[in-house]
């Protein structure tokens, strides 16, 4: 029975089709005959949710409104938002600052590179010590308006400081040939409030980045004609190495700039052996020895 019903359908569509554009009313009779099959007429005609039929209507629709509660609640959020990017901004801009003083610092201490006499290096960049004194007061000044918040903004001037570490701890053993201390570091720069003091990953990452600056140092130096400049900066990375040694670093940044020491020291230690093996070394090198004994 529906084979016939099929066979019939196909027969009558084949009659229609020789007219292109058949009309509605040569094939709706057919058509009505067949009940389980789709109208044509009803795409004409597509379906309406009952609340759009209202709203086509004019008929009225109250939207659901905001909680009391709830709009409070993001209107804290709000002003919370825009005082903390108020915020934010300030401590850039005198972030910005500091960033503009340390270049002018590092571009002082690459004049050590060419043999330039220390003194003369260190008091231009000295100079900039006090400026740096200055902006980070003014930055913990800013920073004190968001009590209890320091960690929240701390990765804004985190890079900045790790590099005015370094650039501090090297003019330090320039000068003393002894490592900067971390409460020398936050003497130097004025943090010595709890609120806002010198954080303790930022000044160790800092010393990585002045152990970094080293090799470079001995090279020029050993060209300069400096021979024993090897076994001191080798003695001195050793025994930095060996205090780094003592403590439990995760597996993040800090780690990887310890990692990094070694190859400072390594490159350090071959200076100094191409010194030794060719007699430039000065007597009373045994410290040196020792240093490179303990790699």
């Amino acid at each position: 029975m529906k084979s016939a019903l099929r066979n019939a359908y196909y027969f009558t569509l084949s009659r229609y089709s020789l007219n292109p554009n058949p009309s509605l009313l040569q094939i709706a009779p057919f058509i009505s005959t067949f009940p389980s099959l789709p109208s044509v007429l009803s795409r004409n005609h597509p379906f309406r949710s009952p609340l759009c039929a209202t709203l086509m209507a004019g008929g009225d629709y109250d939207s659901p409104q905001t909680s009391p509660s709830l709009e409070k609640q993001f209107e804290k959020f709000r002003v919370q938002l825009e005082d903390s990017g108020s915020l934010r901004e300030r401590i850039r801009a005198v972030v910005l600052e500091i960033e503009s003083a340390t270049r002018l610092m590092q571009a002082s201490l690459l004049l050590v590179h060419q043999s330039k006499p220390i003194p003369e290096v260190l008091q231009k960049a000295n100079s900039q010590i006090n400026v740096l004194k200055g902006l980070y007061n003014k930055l913990a000044e800013v920073v004190r308006e968001c009590p209890g918040q320091y960690y929240r903004y701390h990765g804004d001037w985190r890079s900045e400081t790790q590099m005015v570490v370094s650039l501090l701890a090297f003019m330090h053993w320039l000068e003393t040939g002894n490592l900067l201390m971390h409460t020398e570091a936050e003497e130097k720069l004025g943090l010595n409030n709890s609120d806002f003091a010198l954080d303790l990953e930022d000044y160790l990452v800092g010393v990585c980045f002045m152990s970094n600056e080293m090799p470079r140092y001995v090279v020029n130096q050993v060209t300069a004609g400096d021979y024993d400049c090897p076994r001191k900066v080798l003695k001195f990375l050793t025994d930095l190495h060996a205090a780094f040694r003592m403590l439990n670093l995760r597996n993040d940044f800090l780690r990887k700039k310890f990692d990094s020491m070694k190859y400072d020291l390594r490159r350090v230690e071959e200076v100094y052996y191409d010194v030794k093996i060719r007699g430039l070394a000065t007597t009373g090198d045994s410290v040196g020895d020792q240093g490179a004994q303990k790699i």
